[in-house]
């Protein structure tokens, strides 16, 4: 993920992470997820938020969750989004990717 999202763009992303997990062959909540925002721009706090409502769906939690991140501030904007939820932090993909194949 990439950029600046505004509430139109959350929404997008919400209808198209819900198609994806239509496609999924696992049962419902059995999926890992590796978000890549090493590329997303500081978020507004309305953003933030509406990223914080998309976390906490349980209909769409899965197993794990693994962000890669670079910058500090989009990483505490990321961790108040995530608030309640067990997430991970990696500076590389093949570090998260490892943790979410895991057991």
């Amino acid at each position: 993920m990439s950029g600046f999202f505004g509430p139109e763009d959350i929404t997008r992303f919400t209808v198209e992470r819900d198609a994806a997990h239509l496609k999924l062959r696992c049962g419902p909540n059995q999926h890992v997820t590796l978000v890549d925002i090493r590329g997303m721009h500081i978020q507004s706090q309305g953003s933030v938020a509406g990223f914080q409502k998309v976390l906490s769906n349980p209909r769409t939690t899965g197993k794990r969750l693994g962000f890669v991140v670079a910058r500090s501030l989009a990483r505490y904007q990321l961790k108040r989004a995530a608030e309640g939820r067990a997430v991970e932090f990696f500076t590389s993909e093949d570090e998260c990717l490892r943790w979410l194949t895991s057991e």
